[in-house]
């Protein structure tokens, strides 16, 4: 009698790398379901914009074919309201308060890694084994423990945008493209002749795609006129129409132009809707040695956490960022507040992004950046 197949589902998004994964998954022996969100509707989120965009029209246009393809069963699910609630309104939040907001990681904190979940079981009745998706990261196992690992192909590795989800799902994600490099994945997806071999990755905001952002923002957040101050000698030297499409270390969009070196913003006051701004892209103001990360989720039990406390460990805090040695010292007993030190200074540390922690390969979590200075 056939042994029963391992069930997975896999969260297909018109993409190649979700396509190739549910290919793999299927190759190496797996009882495979696709399942398509449709998270952004721009009609019902009063996005209408004349912009050139691959929509998720098209997106489950090209799963369909996908599915057809690799013979697999295929599902759509609408989560419009659920993103909206959990991640889009939070985003706008932070834009308000000034801060500048990686919508991603909590996308996948709560969507993918957690109301998708539960609303496969709840809804769709479907048991299954595992979830996979096609990020570049690793699953590893030691001591019967599971652990958050970075991809083989650095270039793309992708946990900083996983620090964020449920430490107690890792035994039950597939994570296909682990050991491949993306010229690898494409390859895979021309032989097989896959419709999106070719298609490009996506890019901007999570489910919503590359805008205009500016303009993109107009549809929920109204301008607020404010001035541009040269920080070294305080005078008005331009003008903006609003904080939030402005964040640390920024020299486009100032329209400061004219100078012979260029400016580039190092704070910003929310309350008074200034950008204060300085020359130089290596400006000194514009490095710290030190911040404070909040709301951290550890990928490692608590146990394990406190061992990091006295040894140096490395830390990302922007995606594509080299890991760079830091040392933490946490401010409560459950170390979801930490103050982070640096051995070198980092350029522009930015509230609301995200510090996110590793020793050697292994991704420890990470957590919101809230503040950063030098005190050196």
């Amino acid at each position: 009698m056939e042994k029963t197949k391992k069930k997975v589902i896999v969260a297909l998004s018109g993409g190649v790398d979700s396509a190739v994964s549910a290919y793999l998954l299927k190759k190496q022996g797996y009882q495979v379901i696709a399942i398509f969100m449709q998270n952004w509707d721009d009609y019902l989120n009063n996005s209408i914009q004349q912009e050139t965009f691959c929509t998720q029209t098209q997106d489950w246009e090209d799963c369909q074919k996908i599915a057809e393809q690799l013979n697999i069963p295929l599902h759509k699910v609408n989560f419009i309201q659920e993103y909206w609630e959990k991640v889009f309104s939070n985003f706008l939040v932070s834009l308000k308060k000034g801060l500048t907001p990686n919508p991603d990681v909590l996308c996948n904190s709560a969507i993918k890694f957690a109301y998708f979940i539960n609303y496969i079981k709840d809804n769709l009745a479907i048991d299954f084994d595992y979830l996979a998706t096609g990020h570049y990261a690793k699953i590893v196992k030691k001591k019967e423990k599971y652990y958050l690992n970075k991809a083989k192909d650095n270039n793309k590795d992708q946990t900083y945008f996983l620090c964020q989800i449920n430490y107690h799902l890792l035994d039950k994600l597939l994570f296909p493209l682990a050991n491949l490099k993306k010229k690898e994945v494409r390859k895979i997806a021309e032989n097989l002749q896959l419709v999106n071999a070719q298609k490009k990755d996506s890019t901007g905001i999570c489910f919503i795609g590359e805008r205009n952002f500016t303009k993109f923002l107009t549809n929920y957040l109204p301008n607020k006129e404010g001035e541009i101050i040269n920080i070294d000698n305080k005078k008005v030297i331009g003008k903006h129409h609003g904080v939030h499409y402005f964040t640390l270390g920024q020299r486009h969009g100032l329209n400061l132009s004219g100078n012979k070196e260029a400016f580039f913003v190092v704070a910003k006051d929310n309350e008074k809707q200034i950008i204060y701004v300085a020359k130089g892209k290596d400006n000194p103001l514009l490095y710290s040695n030190e911040c404070l990360v909040e709301n951290i989720n550890w990928l490692i039990g608590q146990a394990e956490i406190k061992t990091y406390e006295k040894i140096a460990i490395n830390a990302k805090f922007r995606y594509r960022q080299l890991d760079v040695p830091v040392k933490i010292f946490p401010i409560n007993d459950s170390f979801k507040e930490l103050k982070v030190q640096f051995s070198e200074e980092q350029r522009a540390i930015t509230p609301g992004q995200y510090a996110v922690f590793y020793h050697n390969e292994t991704c420890l979590g990470g957590g919101i950046i809230s503040s950063a200075k030098k005190t050196k």
